[in-house]
């Protein structure tokens, strides 16, 4: 394990879209963060896909579960967290979970709740890093995890509707969220990449929108500064690229039967398939959080 002098940083994965990568984003970033430090991946998905992903469904029917720590229960966030084999521990979504959104709303300091029995109590103590895997709507988990972390990692695929999910994120979790607290966009990552970028794809429509976009994604820093650099493409590069003087790069985390596999055999990307090429692009996105932030 590598050894890490940054400070102990919590982060939610989060976009306003399904399936478009989020569980596969998270869970390989904690894998990668778990070669810098103590790591826990924390999954508040109802649907509980990186919980059953990793071969863990029978904490996620389980007596005890998820919203007896988050709410008035007796539970502990240690009466849950499982052991992995792939370097972090696992705190396990519930089937229960759509019910605890629905108290959570009605709670005292209900969207303080994860960050007071989770966040708290574990990071810098027992964990250096926390990963949330989070719904794909807007609601209570996901209020929670943002005032939880006030990181995030915003995971976004090629498609018509891609920059929507990206706006509708921004415009219905995170610019609310900023009223009341700080929350810093770490990456916004383009993943499912599987085309050429010298031709009109819609992997070239997403580049382009993600590396030429002039609106902020952060107070003050436009949306091109926080795509990683696996994924950022000057105007000059395009420029080149165009021109035929530039061989065209496979910028992003790119399309994997791999990825897909891996789930299968509930393990992660590294574990599964080592000598993989996107190993290395999740291991960027996992210095990122652990620098709290892209360094070009």
């Amino acid at each position: 394990m590598q050894t890490t002098t940054t400070e102990p940083r919590a982060v939610s994965v989060v976009i306003l879209k399904g399936g478009v990568g989020k569980s596969t984003t998270s869970m390989n970033l904690a894998r990668q963060l778990a070669e810098h430090g103590k790591t826990l991946y924390a999954d508040l998905d109802p649907n509980g896909h990186a919980t059953n992903g990793l071969g863990f469904g029978d904490a996620y029917q389980g007596e005890i579960n998820l919203g007896d720590v988050i709410l008035e229960g007796d539970a502990t966030p240690q009466d849950l967290i499982r052991s992995t084999e792939h370097g972090f521990d696992l705190l396990p979504s519930s089937d229960t979970l759509e019910d605890v959104e629905k108290d959570l709303a009605g709670a005292m300091q209900g969207s303080a709740r994860i960050k007071s029995k989770i966040v708290d109590p574990l990071l810098g103590t027992e964990y250096e890093y926390v990963v949330f895997d989070c719904p794909a709507y807007p609601g209570m988990l996901n209020n929670n995890a943002l005032v939880a972390t006030g990181n995030v990692v915003i995971p976004i695929e090629p498609g018509s509707s891609a920059i929507g999910g990206y706006k509708r994120t921004m415009e219905r979790l995170i610019e609310p969220a900023r009223e009341y607290i700080d929350v810093d966009v770490l990456a916004v990552v383009p993943n499912k990449l599987s085309d050429r970028i010298d031709q009109q794809t819609e992997d070239r429509e997403l580049l382009e929108n993600l590396n030429k976009a002039t609106y902020e994604v952060n107070p003050g820093q436009p949306l091109q500064e926080a795509v990683p650099n696996f994924a950022r493409i000057t105007a000059d590069e395009f420029d080149a690229i165009d021109a035929g003087e530039m061989t065209p790069p496979k910028p992003g985390i790119r399309h994997r039967s791999a990825l897909s596999r891996s789930l299968q055999h509930n393990q992660p990307l590294q574990d599964y398939d080592p000598e993989n090429d996107q190993i290395a692009y999740y291991e960027e996105l996992a210095e990122i959080v652990a620098a709290g932030g892209i360094e070009r």
